[in-house]
């Protein structure tokens, strides 16, 4: 069988404290590897004093730069992206191994997450390309990658949350960088978790760094239409009462502006 190793990230002692309460269940050949930043020397909560528990704390900050310290404790042979929000049950992680066992070929798989607005998933099966299914986002807590497959794959640190510039897209260009590598990646009708908090790009409004994440996305993700997809993007989110148009347009357009640096930072966030 399989192992699972849940590189579970979190912020600060209020962090922590959310995930003492996903009561995580005990399972055989599943770990729960914390990433904690900003710890500020709480103690860690008893509950979390447990064989199947490896906590890492980092005075970093940056959900990708979190990420990447909790991937790279991890040592299963299947590592699953997690925050500090979610609810598992037995049934769904031992469904997670269970896709990777009888699919051996598959490098990346994202999976279905009971979520207040989340993405349109796929009808069926399917090996994720590029570009994706039309209406198909991910979250990182939908990846999961064989350790040995992705390698030094890692999520961009300049991505994510708390990034000082692109506060978002992490997760969909940690999925790019694993097509456009070459890896077999699929979708996989299977919902592993329950997300009950609403997700970057699905709230009510979005913040600058949103935009210039999702500008700077779209200029990689197609180059060659990026300056067609960013007005029709503003649009749509000047529509869904997100942003003012002006500004879906300033700060979508400054993120694009970006990409060709991004394309030539560290190789181990790209392809």
């Amino acid at each position: 069988m399989l192992t699972l190793d849940l590189a579970l990230i979190t912020f600060g002692p209020d962090g922590i404290a959310r995930v003492a309460a996903m009561n995580l269940p005990h399972i055989d050949g599943v770990r729960y590897v914390i990433s904690w930043q900003c710890s500020g020397g709480a103690y860690l909560p008893d509950s979390l004093l447990r064989p199947d528990v490896t906590v890492s704390r980092i005075e970093s900050r940056g959900a990708a730069v979190n990420r990447n310290n909790a991937i790279d404790c991890c040592t299963a042979d299947i590592i699953l992206f997690s925050d500090d929000d979610l609810i598992y049950t037995p049934e769904q992680l031992l469904q997670v191994i269970e896709t990777f066992e009888i699919n051996p070929d598959v490098d990346v798989a994202t999976f279905e997450a009971t979520h207040p607005a989340g993405p349109v998933y796929p009808a069926a099966s399917c090996r994720l390309g590029d570009p994706l299914p039309r209406g198909y986002w991910v979250s990182a807590y939908q990846i999961a990658c064989r350790r040995q497959s992705v390698g030094d794959l890692r999520c961009h640190p300049e991505f994510g949350a708390g990034a000082p510039v692109f506060t978002g897209a992490d997760d969909e260009l940690f999925l790019l960088a694993a097509i456009r590598r070459g890896l077999h990646c699929r979708f996989f009708p299977v919902n592993i978790c329950t997300h009950p908090n609403l997700s970057t790009g699905t709230t009510a409004t979005l913040s600058p760094g949103n935009l210039r994440a999702l500008g700077c996305y779209i200029a990689i993700a197609w180059p060659r239409s990026c300056f067609m997809r960013i007005p029709l993007k503003a649009w749509r989110a000047f529509r869904a009462g997100q942003c003012s148009l002006p500004a879906a347009l300033r700060h979508l357009l400054a993120g694009a502006l970006q990409a060709p640096r991004i394309l030539r930072s560290d190789r181990r966030y790209l392809w």
